[in-house]
């Protein structure tokens, strides 16, 4: 694999948020409200933090993946807490070991920036992804409820 895993640029922003319509296809779907330009200033904002970071993969100047990480909380029972918000690979390139090299990474931030653990979720539908986080050792640990507010 000539895949490169590194950090997002700030200036790498508007070419990155497209990588986000990976996530929207099916089983996934388009958040409500999704407006690329305001994820243009999230996204910056992520790769400008101290307690996130923004991984890319690239081969030949083309992005191949995607992944999103957070140190978000300190937990009384478990320590600091990574939170992987979006972690995203090509369809066409999937099963190159792309997902595994963007996790690693992340894992390795996580570890480096004093997390005792990193966590994430993913839908119900996404079998071939819960497939992948049990071969790269995840445990299913508990199932997500939420509520979105109103603004």
């Amino acid at each position: 694999m000539s895949v490169e895993v590194r950090a997002a640029g700030i200036d790498e922003s508007h070419a990155i948020v497209p990588l986000y319509e990976w996530l929207f296809t099916p089983p996934g779907s388009r958040p409500a409200g999704w407006e690329p330009e305001l994820a243009v200033e999230r996204l910056r904002e992520a790769i400008a933090a101290d307690r996130s970071t923004v991984f890319v993969a690239v081969e030949a100047d083309r992005f191949a993946g995607l992944c999103t990480a957070y140190i978000d909380l300190l937990s009384v029972r478990f320590g600091v807490r990574c939170w992987v918000e979006d972690l995203v690979v090509d369809p066409s390139r999937r099963s190159e070991g792309i997902g595994k090299a963007l996790l690693a990474a992340a894992l390795t931030w996580a570890a480096g920036s004093g997390a005792s653990h990193l966590e994430l979720d993913s839908g119900d539908a996404r079998a071939d992804a819960h497939r992948f986080y049990e071969r790269e050792g995840a445990q299913n640990l508990s199932r997500q409820f939420g509520w979105w507010l109103d603004r």
